[in-house]
C-alpha cells in the first residue's frame, strides 16, 4: 500500500525545496526560520553569544538529519524540539541555574509586553512603571522559575506557538501544556507579588 502524499503547508516550503535539493534552499530556511529560533534561544538561555552557538548547532542538526525527516511532520516544531533539547544539555551540563533569563522587554515588536504576564491589582499599575526597571525585575523573576516552567513560558508566550505545536515540541499532551502554561503564570505571579510584598517601593 503506498504511503498518502502529504501536502507541505505554507510556512514550511522553504523546506520542502532544501528537500527537495534545490540551490539557495537551506540559505531561504535559514532566513526565513533564522530569526525566531535565536529569539527563542536567547530568551531561554539568557546570553546572546551562546543562542548564537546553539542556533548554528541546531540548524547543523537539521541539515545532518534531513534525510531521516518525517515528511508528514510541519518542519517548525521539529527545529524548536531540536534547539530545546540542546539547549536544556547545556544547562544541565553546567550543573546551574543560567544567570540571565529572558528578556520581557525585548527589542521584538511581536513579543508580547512583560504586562500579559505581569499581574496588576489596579488599571495601568504596571504600565505607568518604569520600563527598564520593570524590564530588569522580570529577568531576576524568571530566572527563579523552573527550567520546564521558563521553557513553556517562552513558547507559549513568545514564541506564540499553538498548544498542538508544544505538545510536540514537549512530548506531552495538549492538556498537559495548557495546566503548565497556567502553572508558569502563576508560579510568575506568585514570585511577583512576593517581590511586591518586599520591596520598599511596592512592586512597582
Amino acid at each position: 500500500m503506498r504511503g498518502r502524499t502529504v501536502e507541505p503547508r505554507a510556512e514550511d516550503q522553504h523546506w520542502v525545496d532544501y528537500l527537495a535539493g534545490r540551490p539557495g534552499a537551506f540559505d531561504a530556511l535559514v532566513a526565513r526560520y533564522g530569526p525566531d529560533l535565536f529569539g527563542f534561544l536567547y530568551r531561554y538561555v539568557g546570553d546572546a553569544a551562546l543562542a548564537e552557538d546553539l542556533a548554528q548547532e541546531t540548524l547543523l542538526q537539521i541539515h545532518v538529519s534531513a534525510a531521516s525527516f518525517d515528511r508528514s511532520r510541519p518542519f517548525k516544531p521539529w527545529m524548536y524540539t531540536i534547539a530545546a533539547n540542546k539547549a536544556r544539555d547545556f544547562m544541565r551540563s553546567r550543573g546551574r541555574r543560567r544567570e540571565q533569563s529572558l528578556d520581557f522587554g525585548s527589542e521584538d515588536a511581536d513579543a508580547p509586553p512583560a504586562a500579559a504576564i505581569v499581574p496588576s491589582s489596579e488599571p495601568g499599575a504596571v504600565e505607568r512603571a518604569d520600563e527598564d526597571e520593570r524590564r530588569e525585575v522580570v529577568r531576576g523573576l524568571i530566572a527563579l522559575m523552573p527550567e520546564h516552567l521558563r521553557l513553556i513560558l517562552v513558547l507559549g508566550y513568545y514564541q506564540q506557538l499553538p498548544y498542538a505545536e508544544i505538545s510536540e515540541i514537549l512530548g506531552i499532551p495538549v492538556g498537559t501544556v495548557k495546566s503548565r502554561l497556567h502553572a508558569a503564570v502563576t508560579n510568575f505571579a506568585k514570585l511577583w507579588h512576593a517581590r511586591a510584598e518586599t520591596s520598599p517601593s511596592g512592586g512597582g
